[in-house]
């Protein structure tokens, strides 16, 4: 690591705009700007394709016996080095994989070290071909979303173009998104009786690739629009949840789906139970938890030889939070009859078993003990 560096030290890499202020803590009080010692350079040139070699080359300002120039990486001292004069020496980084990191060149004299100049590193990928394209709208929607999988992060900063054309060729629509898996076409812009082909292209510092065409008309995209969960009951049941919902479309050919989570964890495919139009019964919850709901509904009637389901997106979110659990075994009872009393009265202990905590949840608030009229006959 580098060794003893004065505040000043410091402020003169700080100074430096090829380098990160996050290398270093704050500056203490009375540190003055200091001007760099000298440069330091990369080949090939920021951005590198991640996987390069690099050659970095360090330079002061003036030629000085009795000095040492070293080189740390991340940290790490670089042992691969050549002297190739006495202001400059050559570094030698073999296949760079990190896409960040940060260089700093020091020279070093009588034990101390002084920082001659530091350099941010910056690496990237190419961009794989824009894969699984999907659009989709519903009724009235004035948009048309349409999603893809960009593939493989490309850690720079990647162009889509976007470009929308008619069957017989015709341009209509040509746009442009950065780093991005989705962008939403003006429904006005789209013919319904028309067919588009839709083809993404990705392009960044170190090449393109370009998707296949996706062809699409409006009615084949079309899927039901989003439900909307009104109201969840639990009644005594910690167990289950009843979800009331409704949607602007006709419920024939409707399939739903109900997933759930708690605690923003992954979502669920709920164990759901249709009661009746717009009534969903969701069992397997656990008492006193809080949950989070959302339904789509699915188009059962569509053709899925494309293997795509013509689902609707999901609701909004609903929260509930899932009563506690009663206790449900019957308890073991005793009893212990005293003697008869003078009074012809007779004293009855009676004696049970607590149920059992796998029972129940929270705390029993009181036990209610019931006599038989026949039973009592029966003890005097």
């Amino acid at each position: 690591m580098v060794g003893n560096i004065s505040c000043t030290q410091i402020a003169e890499l700080l100074s430096n705009a090829d380098f990160s202020i996050k290398h270093f803590p704050l500056l203490p009080a009375g540190c003055q700007r200091f001007i760099p010692e000298g440069n330091l350079t990369v080949e090939p040139a920021p951005p590198f394709l991640i996987g390069s070699n690099l050659t970095v080359y360090c330079r002061t300002k003036e030629c000085k016996r009795g000095f040492t120039i070293s080189l740390e990486l991340n940290g790490e001292t670089v042992n691969s080095l050549k002297k190739v004069n006495c202001t400059t020496m050559m570094f030698r980084l073999f296949n760079v994989r990190m896409p960040q990191s940060k260089l700093i060149c020091v020279k070093l004299k009588d034990q101390k070290s002084q920082i001659v100049n530091g350099l941010d590193l910056h690496g990237g990928l190419p961009p794989d071909k824009p894969e699984h394209i999907m659009c989709e709208m519903s009724r009235s929607s004035n948009f048309i979303d349409c999603t893809w999988k960009r593939g493989q992060e490309t850690h720079i900063l990647t162009t889509y173009n976007i470009s929308v054309n008619r069957e017989n060729g015709t341009q209509i629509l040509l746009d442009q998104i950065q780093n991005a898996e989705e962008i939403a076409i003006p429904r006005a812009m789209i013919d319904e009786n028309t067919k588009y082909q839709l083809i993404i292209t990705a392009h960044n510092h170190f090449g393109e690739s370009q998707s296949d065409p996706f062809t699409f008309c409006v009615k084949d995209i079309v899927i039901p629009e989003t439900p909307c969960i009104m109201q969840i009951e639990f009644g005594n049941n910690s167990m289950a949840a009843i979800l009331q919902w409704k949607t602007s479309e006709s419920l024939e050919h409707l399939r739903s789906d109900v997933r759930l989570r708690t605690d923003n964890a992954a979502w669920e495919v709920g164990e759901e139970t249709e009661l009746s139009e717009g009534r969903i019964q969701v069992d397997g919850l656990r008492p006193l938890t809080e949950y989070e709901f959302q339904m789509r509904t699915c188009d059962t009637s569509r053709s899925n030889s494309s293997k795509r389901s013509f689902c609707s997106k999901w609701s909004p979110s609903v929260v509930g939070r899932s009563p506690g659990k009663g206790p449900s075994q019957q308890l073991r009872v005793w009893r212990m009859l005293g003697s008869l009393g003078t009074n012809g009265l007779r004293m009855v202990t009676v004696l049970w078993q607590p149920p059992s905590p796998d029972d129940y949840t929270g705390a029993v608030q009181q036990y209610k003990i019931f006599l038989d009229p026949q039973v009592m006959s029966d003890l005097f």
